[in-house]
């Protein structure tokens, strides 16, 4: 308990995490009032596009956990830690505890949010949770941002350095994954194996599948399976390769 008291207090002591926080959840709230608002009768409203945006709030988590691990290394509270706790592996898994945790709520409050705002602008839709699929949608974010957390942390500790963590996950996010549609013959195949295209078909809405018609290779329940072995893999290599170097 006391590690994970510590690693909360070195989570929240700075602002960066607080905005941080504070985006990943009013963001896409935000951007659903105004899709839906604006939008019209042209787009239904319903459960799925509700979560269009929380894409967007998993970004910022993913930023805020990168920055959890990170900041360690920067400001040197990683090495006074490993003081504390010489065998190291137990503080990493509290920061990663605490982190997944964190993301966790920012995931209930952006998936809840968007929902129950949707309602209050289009209060003629019906965007009830009646099917297993729309409850999974909505409180699925949970899950997905608590992974995303996860991985994060994973990337921090493998890179150490703030700048350069930062960097791969948004050019990969913002990026990548998009742009691998564009690979001739295999770019369709090769994009619905990207990692938060998965975390997406499980909670979220998508409006690339629908556009280009792709058959998906799993269900919602396999590529969450999928993207959680991802996430937890880069946590543990994040986790050994800090335990066996130097601070």
């Amino acid at each position: 308990m006391n590690l994970l008291r510590a690693e909360r207090i070195k989570l929240f002591s700075t602002r960066a995490p607080w905005w941080c926080a504070l985006i990943a959840v009013a963001a896409p709230i935000a951007f659903t009032a105004l899709f839906l608002g604006l939008s019209g009768a042209e787009v239904t409203a319903d459960v799925g596009n509700t979560q269009l945006a929380t894409a967007t709030g998993r970004t910022v988590a993913l930023v805020l956990a990168v920055l959890a691990a990170t900041a360690d290394f920067s400001w040197g509270t990683l090495r006074l830690t490993f003081q504390a706790v010489p065998t190291r592996v137990p503080a990493l898994l509290a920061k990663g505890t605490v982190v997944l945790a964190v993301c966790a709520v920012l995931g209930l409050l952006a998936g809840t949010g968007s929902w129950g705002l949707a309602q209050l602008v289009r209060p003629d839709a019906d965007l009830a949770l009646h099917t297993g699929g729309d409850w999974r949608l909505v409180f699925g974010q949970v899950v997905t941002f608590a992974l995303t957390g996860l991985l994060g942390v994973g990337v921090g500790l493998l890179l150490r350095n703030s700048a350069a963590a930062l960097a791969i996950v948004l050019v990969w996010t913002q990026l990548v994954e998009g742009l691998v549609l564009l690979i001739p013959k295999i770019g369709d195949d090769l994009y619905q194996w990207m990692p938060f295209y998965a975390a997406s078909q499980f909670a979220g809405g998508d409006f690339t599948r629908t556009t280009l018609k792709l058959s998906a290779p799993f269900g919602p329940w396999a590529y969450l399976a999928y993207f959680a072995a991802i996430s937890v893999a880069l946590f543990t290599a994040g986790v050994l390769t800090a335990n066996r170097r130097d601070a």
